[in-house]
């Protein structure tokens, strides 16, 4: 009896250590997160370190695959994966179980030993959420290119120039509101969203985290004087995008602190949608150094046209948001199709 628990053991061990593996290569290449990759390999070490424990002779010597009646047996569908985020689920949802497992037949070995893998348990409980809460919207956001800000302000057709936005190119767009009651920006926020969603566009929501949640956007960027990206995060009903505005290195500091999803950079130039400092291209050339191995990624905005958005490329910008070039233009498509044109020049995408 006491071979089958170091068998029992030794099979989930391995288990465990396949499910962190996908997690942690995830999180390496494709989210390029160093944070959540190394949560995910010192996870791992932490529970090799915890088997080791155990007499490692036994283990080995307990181990056997060729009689092993558990070997071929499947079932259907069980490789059957749409995405990488399917991978790192079903690898989360092994790893938990193996570890569950190792806790309850370590007991047979010594009652004190299980304690460890059931704190592991936990850990990794608390690791996939947060790859889910940042590492799943960054990855959607990671094609962004060319962000679109619809400013709803006198008798501006915010929808139509939303859908001209996307027949022209733009990825992500965001619907800004200023003078309209709780009521009326909750319904245009909900058409804004599926029209979004038809156009296979990001949709976010300026300021208002609450409305993001209620209509169910991918996303909501927030101010400096807006609720903290923290407490976004209780109140989301499913991963929000998050997005943070910086005008400083300072700013920047800080708002790279709670986490979001990306930051703007701006304003790059004078603008006539809002009364802002202009920080200039310095400001993003030093910026998106900054940010290097950060998992933020940058959106240059500000007084960007199709004249001067080479300016900024130029100066290391990936993402580039415009607002009034856009919503003043008399075709908004033409404009983003001329962004979006000189944008994958730059970047090659």
């Amino acid at each position: 009896m006491n071979r089958a628990v170091y068998r029992i053991i030794d099979a989930n061990f391995n288990r465990a250590r396949e499910g962190l593996r996908i997690a942690e290569e995830f999180c390496r290449f494709a989210l390029e997160n160093q944070p959540l990759a190394g949560r995910c390999k010192e996870i791992r070490h932490r529970l090799t370190s915890a088997v080791m424990k155990l007499d490692s002779q036994k283990l080995i010597s307990a181990r056997d695959t060729e009689n092993d009646i558990g070997c071929g047996m499947e079932v259907a569908g069980q490789m059957k994966r749409d995405s990488l985020e399917d991978c790192v689920t079903a690898g989360f949802a092994r790893t938990t179980e193996a570890l569950r497992t190792i806790a309850e037949a370590a007991c047979a070995i010594d009652s004190k030993f299980g304690g460890e893998f059931e704190k592991l348990r936990y850990d990794c409980y608390i690791l996939e959420k947060d790859i889910s809460l940042q590492g799943y919207p960054a990855l959607k956001f990671r094609k962004t290119r060319l962000y679109c800000i619809i400013t709803v302000q006198g008798d501006i057709d915010a929808l139509k120039i939303a859908r001209d936005c996307a027949k022209g190119g733009a990825d992500c767009l965001q619907l800004r509101v200023k003078n309209l009651c709780d009521d009326e920006f909750l319904s245009l926020a909900r058409r804004f969203v599926d029209l979004c969603e038809q156009n296979d566009v990001i949709s976010i929501i300026n300021d208002r985290a609450d409305i993001a949640a209620a209509c169910d956007a991918d996303g909501v960027h927030l101010g400096q004087n807006d609720l903290p990206a923290g407490e976004v995060r209780k109140i989301q009903l499913r991963p929000l995008i998050t997005g943070i505005s910086t005008h400083s290195i300072s700013e920047l500091t800080k708002a790279v602190e709670q986490r979001p999803h990306y930051v703007g950079l701006g304003s790059v130039f004078p603008t006539s949608t809002k009364q802002v400092e202009v920080c200039g291209t310095e400001y993003v050339s030093k910026a998106v150094k900054f940010l290097e191995y950060k998992a933020v990624e940058a959106v240059a905005i500000g007084g960007i046209t199709p004249e001067n958005v080479e300016k900024v490329l130029k100066a290391g910008a990936k993402r580039i948001a415009v607002s009034s070039c856009v919503c003043q233009a008399k075709n908004p498509s033409d404009v983003c199709k001329k962004l979006k044109e000189i944008i994958i020049k730059y970047t090659g995408d």
